[in-house]
This record gives structure tokens, sequence and C-alpha cells, in this order.
């Protein structure tokens, strides 16, 4: 028994940390994860693009007016609490949990929802525990009148908004494989996860330009970010996979602009007990895994949020990637099941 364990945790510690998030190991047997190495060349590969890159950037600031550099880099304000914090999809689920973290500390809350009904439902149910320091509209954030119009309520709420937190996200609560799904949920999932994230970013950004504390942006990954596939939920896995590809290339844009005080970021709530989540709880290994990793969404929220704080606080310039299931905690867990049978049922019964 021993062995066998020590052998799947082997198999297991070939993934990558972000690899453990959401739906990721939905479909993959806890016995039979592994990856091939990369070869030499592939390295070099990558080690002359990142090269190229960083060279094409510092040579593309040259070409950005003047005007826009120096807009960008008005006189700064230090950031501190109580933080404006505005959260995407934040009704239900981590961005509801995320929002309650951030009112218990003090902070001021915009949430925001496709549905007005709930809306209107989670900041009655907020300010009846926290008082008058929420606020909420609705935003589709697919739509940019909607999105530039959330800008304007927050504006006109709060002024400004220190920490921008983009969690709207839909997998269309479909897991099937690519050829099966319906026009209307593709649509759905592309225009939410890809379309709704860059307005969203393009929105937060140009009115934290305009701010003199600035402000930070925190994008939420999910199953798909690390390149690896996503059977029966493909589409979801290859709009997460642009999330980590827009975040760095905003914040090379950003650098080009000399905007030191607008920051990007990479959240990363690991495998959270959402509806989103539990929808995909169809087969043995979905699961072994929810079973094994995932955590509900107020404990992905009591660590997520201080780390979050931690770096307004800090007047951080540099992009994070803030991860909850860490690869040694995802280990741990894990070795704990195949040994001693650890969370068995926790959530779902198993077959």
């Amino acid at each position: 028994m021993a062995v066998t364990c020590i052998a799947s945790l082997s198999h297991f510690s070939a993934l990558s940390v972000s690899t453990l998030t959401h739906e990721t190991l939905l479909s993959r047997s806890p016995l039979s994860i592994s990856r091939p190495p990369h070869s030499f060349s592939h390295r070099s590969f990558c080690s002359c693009q990142k090269s190229f890159n960083l060279r094409s950037v510092v040579a593309s600031s040259a070409w950005i007016p003047v005007s826009i550099r120096c807009e960008a880099s008005v006189k700064r304000e230090p950031m501190v609490p109580p933080y404006n914090v505005l959260i995407t999809g934040s009704t239900k689920g981590i961005g509801y949990a995320l929002a309650k973290e951030f009112l218990k500390v003090g902070d001021n809350v915009v949430v925001c929802s496709r549905s007005a009904e709930r809306v209107e439902s989670t900041i009655q149910s907020l300010k009846g525990e926290f008082g008058e320091r929420v606020w909420g509209t609705r935003c589709d954030v697919r739509a940019a009148h909607d999105v530039k119009d959330l800008v304007a309520f927050a504006q006109e709420s709060l002024k400004y908004i220190d920490i921008w937190i983009n969690n709207a996200g839909s997998n269309a609560y479909s897991y099937k494989p690519l050829a099966e799904a319906s026009d209307e949920d593709l649509i759905d999932v592309v225009t939410t996860n890809t379309l709704g994230l860059m307005i969203c970013c393009r929105e937060a950004i140009k009115m934290m330009l305009d701010q003199p504390r600035g402000g930070h942006i925190f994008n939420i990954d999910g199953a798909g970010s690390d390149g690896r596939p996503t059977p029966r939920f493909a589409a979801y896995g290859a709009t997460k996979r642009s999330v980590v590809h827009l975040t760095k290339s905003l914040q090379a844009e950003l650098q080009m602009q000399d905007a030191g005080n607008v920051v990007v970021h990479n959240l990363s709530p690991g495998m959270v007990t959402t509806d989103l989540l539990m929808t995909g709880a169809t087969t043995k290994q979905a699961k072994f895994f929810i079973n094994v990793l995932a955590e509900p969404a107020e404990v992905v929220a009591e660590y997520l949020v201080p780390n979050i704080r931690a770096i307004a606080a800090n007047g951080s310039t540099k992009p994070t990637y803030i991860r909850f299931l860490t690869g040694l905690k995802a280990y741990s867990q894990i070795f704990a099941r195949l040994a001693f049978g650890a969370r068995r049922n926790r959530y779902v019964v198993e077959d």
C-alpha cells in the first residue's frame, strides 16, 4: 500500500501548481497523472524568446507618446486602508465570499452581477451584517456599456477603486465534449471569460490611470491556465489559458507607459466547492479530487483577502500570482488520502 501511495504521489508531483485549479483534475485518474519533461531545445527557445520579448518591450516604449507616459506618471498618493474594492460576479460563490471577507476587515465593497435581483438580495444581506459599506449594481461584463456604467457607479459611490477583482466567469454549467456543446454555451463561456475580462481590464486600467492612488487589478485564473488539456470543458480551459497571457501583456503595456502605480495580478483560488465546480462531480476521478483538494469559498477567501490587502498596503509595483492551493498543500492532502483514506466522501459520495 505504501509503495502504491508513494508511486501515485510521484506521478502527481509532476503537475504544476497552476494545474490545481477548479475543474482541471476532474477527468484525470489519481494514479495516472504525469508530465513529459521539456527538452533542452525547448528551454533554450523559451530563454531566447523571453530575451527577445524584453528587448521588444524596451524598444517599443520609445514609441509611446510622451503625453501618455507623462499622464501616467502624475503625482502619486499612498494607498491606505480602508480600501475600496470592486468584485465582478460577486453575488454568490467565491466572489460573494471575497466580498464578505473584505467587509469583515473594514473595507468598502462594490458588488455586481448579471441579475439585478441577486444584486439587491446580496446588498440587503451584506448591509444587514456589515452596515452601509457595501454598494451594488447590475452589470453584465460581456457588454461594454454595462462595464462603463459600473465604473461610473463605483466612482459616484466611492470616488475611486483601489482593488478590482475580475471574478465573473462561466462554464455554462456544462461538462461535455466540445463536439456536443451548444452554440449558446460556447458563446456564453467565451464572451464572459475572455471578452468580458478584456472589457473589465480596459475600463479598470483607464479609471486607475486617472487615480493618484493608482490601483491593483486581480484576474482570477482557472483550469487550463497552465496550458494543460481540460477534457469535457475545453472552451472553459481555452479561455482561462488566455487569462495569464492577458495579465502579462497588460503589465507590459503599463510598464511601457511608466504607470507603476497600476498593477495587474493573477489570483488562483484553487478548487472551490461552488456550483461551477460541483456540477462536474459526475465521474469517479472528479469525486476523488473534489473531496481531496476542494475547499469551501469562505475558507479560500479567508486566505486570499489578507494576501491581496498586503499587496496594496506594501505599495507593491510588481505583479504577483497569489495561489491558495500550493503544491505542498496538494501533495500532502493527496498522500493523506492514498495512505490513510483522509477526506473520503467529504463533499460527495465516491463510488
